[in-house]
C-alpha cells in the first residue's frame, strides 16, 4: 500500500481547483476542525460560510474570524458566536497578512455592537485592533465607555470642536491624558502639566509644543534624552546643542528631523544599524501619501530616511527609480514587499539575497516579478534557489517540470509538485512523497478523484 501523507491534505485545502462538494466535506469535518487553508480561502460560496459559522469547533470559527480574505459581511455573522474567543478574534481581525492588502473593516454597526459586548475581552480586542477606521472612532467620543473615549482621541484631528473640548475635561484621567498628548501639540501648557507625569513625558517631549525654559530644563535633565531631539518646537540653539550630544541616539534623532538641509544633516555624526528599517520616522511614517514629504526623505542621503520612505506604494517614477539605485539592502527589500512597481533587477537582487521562504512569496506574488525566459537562464543554474525560478516560465515544458521534481534541492521539487504542468503520472507519485506531498495537494491539476482520495485516506468522513 502507498504511504499517505497528512500534508497532502493541507495541500487539498489550498488547491484553487477543490471542487465545492470537497470543499463542503472538509469543512464538515469536526474533531481538530477543518485545515485552516480552506477556513481562509477567498471567494467561499454560501454554503461554505454557512458550516463556518455553525462549526462546533470554536477554532474553526477563530480562523475565519480573523482571514483578511473573507468579505467584512461574512465575518460579521459571528458578530453573536456564543463563545467570547471567537468574538474577540472577530472584533481584532486578521493579524498578519500580505502588505499589499488592504484589511476591509467591519461594518461601523457590527464594531458598536462588539464594543458592547458583555465580554470584556471582546471590547479591549476591538479597541486595539489596527482595522479600525478614523471615522468610527471619532464617533467614540461620547460612548458611556472611558476605553472607548480614550481610543476616541486616536482620531483627534477629524474630531469636531466640542469633543476635542470635551475629552480633555472627561471625568477619567486615562482619557483625559489620551486626548491631553494631542492637545499639547499646540498647547505649550498642557505641554508644561504632561512633562510633570511620568506617564506622559516621554511623549509629551517628543511631540508637545515647548516653553523656552522647559525645553532647557529637559534637555539638561536628561530623563529621556533622544525624546527632545524629535520634538519639532525645540529652539534650534538646543537643536544644535542636541547634534554633538555623547548620546548615539540623540545625534542620530537629531539627524532625522524634517527641517534640517541636506548639508546640516549630514554634518551629523551619526550611526545607522544595518537592520534599521526606518520605521520610527514618524513624519515619513504618517506622509507615506504625500508627494512633498516623499521627495524630502526619499532624495536624502541619509539612508534611514531613504528606507522610511521606501515603505511607500505611493512613490513617483522618478523617486522608484532613485531608491532603486541606492544600493542599500534594506531599501531593496522594503520596496520588493511595498511598492508594486519594483523594477525586476531590484526584485532579483532581493531574490537572490534572502532566498528561502521570503523569496518564493514574492516570486509568487509580486506583480513585476519576471516569468518569461527564466526556463533558459536558470534550469540548469548550480544554485537551486534559482533552478526553482524555471518553473515560473511559461514555456517551460513537462519534461523540465518533470526533471526538476527530482531536483536535489527540496524548494525546487516542491516548485515543481505544484506546477500543473507536471506529468500526471509524476503528479501522482509527488503525492505520496512526506516532503512534496502539501504542494502535489494544492496542484490545480490534480484530479477531483485524487482529491477525494486524500480526503479519504485522512479519515474526513464522506
Amino acid at each position: 500500500m502507498v504511504a499517505f501523507h497528512a500534508s497532502a491534505l493541507d495541500g487539498v485545502a489550498r488547491n484553487p481547483a477543490l471542487p465545492t462538494p470537497l470543499l463542503l466535506r472538509l469543512l464538515a469535518s469536526s474533531g481538530g476542525g477543518p485545515p485552516r487553508h480552506v477556513l481562509q480561502r477567498a471567494g467561499l460560496p454560501e454554503q461554505a460560510v454557512a458550516m463556518i459559522v455553525t462549526h462546533p469547533n470554536p477554532g474553526a470559527r477563530i480562523d475565519f474570524a480573523t482571514s483578511a480574505r473573507a468579505e467584512p459581511a461574512q465575518r460579521a455573522r459571528l458578530a453573536d458566536d456564543p463563545s467570547p474567543k471567537v468574538r474577540a478574534a472577530l472584533a481584532y481581525g486578521p493579524e498578519w497578512r500580505d502588505p499589499r492588502t488592504v484589511v476591509m473593516p467591519l461594518p461601523d454597526g457590527v464594531c458598536a455592537r462588539l464594543l458592547d459586548d458583555p465580554d470584556p475581552s471582546v471590547r479591549a480586542a476591538l479597541l486595539d485592533s489596527p482595522h479600525l477606521v478614523p471615522s468610527f472612532l471619532a464617533s467614540l467620543a461620547a460612548h458611556h465607555d472611558p476605553a472607548a473615549r480614550r481610543s476616541a482621541a486616536r482620531a483627534w484631528r477629524i474630531l469636531a470642536p466640542d469633543e476635542r473640548s470635551a475629552l480633555p475635561a472627561d471625568p477619567d484621567p486615562v482619557v483625559r491624558r489620551a486626548a491631553a498628548l494631542w492637545e499639547c501639540r499646540r498647547d505649550a501648557r498642557v505641554t508644561a502639566e504632561l512633562l510633570r507625569d511620568p506617564k506622559s513625558a516621554a511623549e509629551a517631549l517628543r511631540h508637545g509644543l515647548l516653553r523656552r525654559a522647559d525645553a532647557e530644563r529637559c534637555v539638561a535633565e536628561r530623563t529621556h534624552p533622544a525624546a527632545p531631539a524629535e520634538n519639532p518646537s525645540l529652539p534650534a540653539d538646543l537643536v544644535e546643542r542636541l547634534a554633538v550630544d555623547p548620546d548615539e541616539a540623540v545625534r542620530l534623532a537629531v539627524s532625522l528631523r524634517p527641517e534640517l538641509d541636506e548639508t546640516r544633516r549630514m554634518a551629523i555624526d551619526f550611526t545607522v544599524g544595518d537592520l534599521d528599517r526606518g520605521d520610527g520616522v514618524r513624519w515619513v511614517r504618517e506622509g507615506l501619501a504625500d508627494p512633498e514629504v516623499l521627495r524630502r526623505a526619499a532624495a536624502s542621503a541619509h539612508p534611514l530616511l531613504q528606507r522610511a520612505a521606501a515603505r511607500s506604494p505611493h512613490l513617483p517614477p522618478d523617486l522608484l527609480r532613485l531608491l532603486a539605485r541606492a544600493e542599500d539592502p534594506v531599501v531593496e527589500n522594503l520596496l520588493s514587499i511595498h511598492h508594486p512597481d519594483t523594477p525586476e533587477e531590484v526584485l532579483m537582487r532581493v531574490y537572490a539575497r534572502l532566498g528561502g521562504t521570503f523569496s518564493a512569496w514574492m516570486a509568487e506574488t509580486h506583480p513585476r516579478f519576471p516569468r518569461e525566459g527564466l526556463a533558459a537562464r536558470y534550469a540548469n543554474h548550480p544554485d537551486g534557489n534559482y533552478r526553482r525560478l524555471a518553473v515560473r516560465d511559461p514555456a517551460a515544458t513537462p519534461g523540465l517540470i518533470e526533471r526538476l521534481s527530482h531536483d536535489p534541492e527540496v524548494w525546487t521539487r516542491q516548485a515543481a509538485a505544484g506546477d500543473p504542468r507536471l506529468p500526471p503520472r509524476r503528479l501522482r507519485e509527488v503525492l505520496h512523497v512526506p516532503e512534496l506531498a502539501s504542494s502535489a495537494g494544492a496542484n490545480p491539476a490534480l484530479p477531483q478523484d485524487e482529491m477525494a482520495a486524500v480526503l479519504d485516506r485522512a479519515g474526513v468522513p464522506a
